[in-house]
């Protein structure tokens, strides 16, 4: 059977270390954001929305400080991606794993040993690492002692991370991405850039600021990267999604304009290397001032990234209409009820073709080569009295989409390859639930914390499993 993708295609699934690795303090590691938000029971998202619950609060329960322990779990996890035919894994590397407030002295060797295991056994099975530096795990050392990203002595702390770890690993990892969702830091700054704006004057400016921040580290850890192996690639990585009008209003029409500009602005700086001509209007607007040090737009332009990496799992409907703005339930980002979609168990709206679209709009505006990092399902799947996962909702799913990808390849857009989101099931980041499942690989784990931790195989694990042996000719 003919297929579009190309014959190196990577496929493989993706992960995040504060949300799979568990062993929250083990061997050396500090506390990461995460370590302090209860679970969704206990207000997660309002702790996240107001870092001082987080700070102060005492929970009865962490989801992160075990998760799935993949930190204990690792080889046999990867065994089970190696039979599916993995040719990419996709995780992170925790910071405080490395330093373990932000700022030591010398990093903490067993969390530099840790990754040096994973990434050799990687390796060892034929899959290449896919690693993001920093995946909303800045440590919470610095968001106590100067509120992350807004000061910008955190870009200097970064970079001392990044080179730790790309000397450490450059004969091990050549696909790196600078920060996860960079444009997170305007929907949920605690996450996004370890930075609580709730008692800033002006939050916009606060949030801002950071990204500034961010986006001139980002660009130093790429020359550094260059530096350090000619061979490494470094790119980017956005939470994608195009926002459609709600109506052929003119209003609805141009805010889905501003709607999909605010979402580029980031990759528009990585990728072209200046802030866009629009920025301007939006800061004055705002009165948001950024203080951009000697140096920084010189280094925004000289090192912009190789590729773009996004997440994708629905797209977003928009009105001018303050009488029509009711959001649905669902992800951080704000979006009507688009009728012409069915929704997920979370009120996330499906949309494959939106994917097609965001895809050639991207390409488009960039022309670099793209990169599908995260993609799924969220849903809850509940085992048959004999321990099978029928999960043919999420086989749907997932099909639609790599159909959808791979039309936007025959469009002529580049796309070096595919990472479901949780391809082994984990803690969720916004709820904290386990419940919330997006894996091939089933983990034995409920959102109190019980199970034994046992991993099984769902359907969609044999699914995926004839998609890359085919080389996603085989999709239903």
């Amino acid at each position: 059977m003919t297929t579009p993708f190309q014959k190196d295609f990577l496929w493989g699934g993706a992960v995040a270390a504060n949300q799979c690795e568990g062993a929250y303090l083990t061997d050396g590691k500090g506390l990461s954001l995460v370590d302090v938000l209860p679970d969704a029971a206990h207000g997660r998202w309002e702790a996240i929305m107001n870092p001082q619950l987080a700070l102060e609060g005492q929970y009865d329960f962490y989801p992160s400080h075990e998760s799935i322990d993949f930190y204990h779990h690792y080889k046999a996890d990867l065994a089970l991606m190696a039979e599916m035919g993995f040719k990419t894994f996709r995780t992170s590397i925790s910071w405080p794993r490395i330093f373990p407030n932000g700022d030591d002295a010398e990093p903490n060797e067993a969390g530099l040993a840790f990754y040096d295991d994973l990434f050799d056994e990687c390796v060892r099975l034929g899959i290449e690492p896919l690693v993001t530096i920093n995946h909303f795990d800045t440590p919470l050392a610095l968001m106590k002692k100067c509120n992350g990203w807004a000061d910008r002595r955190v870009i200097e702390l970064y970079e001392n991370y990044a080179e730790v770890i790309f000397k450490r690993y450059k004969d091990k990892v050549k696909y790196w991405l600078t920060f996860n969702e960079i444009n997170m830091i305007l929907h949920a700054p605690f996450f996004g850039g370890g930075i609580d704006v709730t008692k800033t004057a002006n939050p916009k400016q606060t949030t801002y600021q950071a990204a500034h921040h961010q986006l001139v580290a980002s660009a130093r850890v790429t020359k550094l990267a260059h530096d350090i192996n000619p061979n490494f690639k470094i790119g980017c990585m956005l939470a994608g999604g195009v926002s459609y009008a709600n109506t052929c209003a003119p209003e609805d029409a141009w805010k889905a304009v501003e709607a999909n500009r605010e979402n580029y602005f980031f990759i528009d700086v990585q990728s072209r290397g200046e802030y866009p001509s629009y920025s301007k209007r939006f800061f004055k607007e705002n009165n948001i001032t950024l203080d951009i040090a000697e140096g920084d737009l010189e280094i925004l332009k000289a090192y912009p990234v190789e590729f773009i990496s996004f997440s994708y799992y629905s797209s977003r409907l928009v009105s001018a209409d303050p009488e029509v703005n009711k959001t649905t339930e669902g992800n951080v980002f704000a979006t009507l009820k688009n009728p012409y979609l069915k929704a997920s168990e979370w009120g996330w709206q499906i949309d494959p073709l939106g994917l097609r679209t965001t895809m050639n709009e991207m390409y488009d505006r960039y022309q670099k080569p793209l990169f599908v990092v995260e993609n799924g399902l969220g849903a809850v799947d509940t085992p048959t009295a004999d321990g099978k996962i029928k999960d043919d909702y999420r086989i749907a799913y997932l099909a639609e989409h790599v159909k959808a990808m791979g039309d936007a390849i025959e469009d002529g857009v580049e796309c070096w390859g595919y990472t479901p989101w949780g391809c082994i099931d984990l803690v969720s980041a916004g709820s904290g639930e386990m419940k919330k499942r997006y894996g091939f690989i089933y983990v034995d784990r409920d959102n109190d914390g019980n199970g034994s931790l046992a991993r099984s195989k769902k359907d969609s694990f044999y699914w995926y499993k004839d998609v890359i042996k085919s080389n996603g000719a085989s999709l239903y």
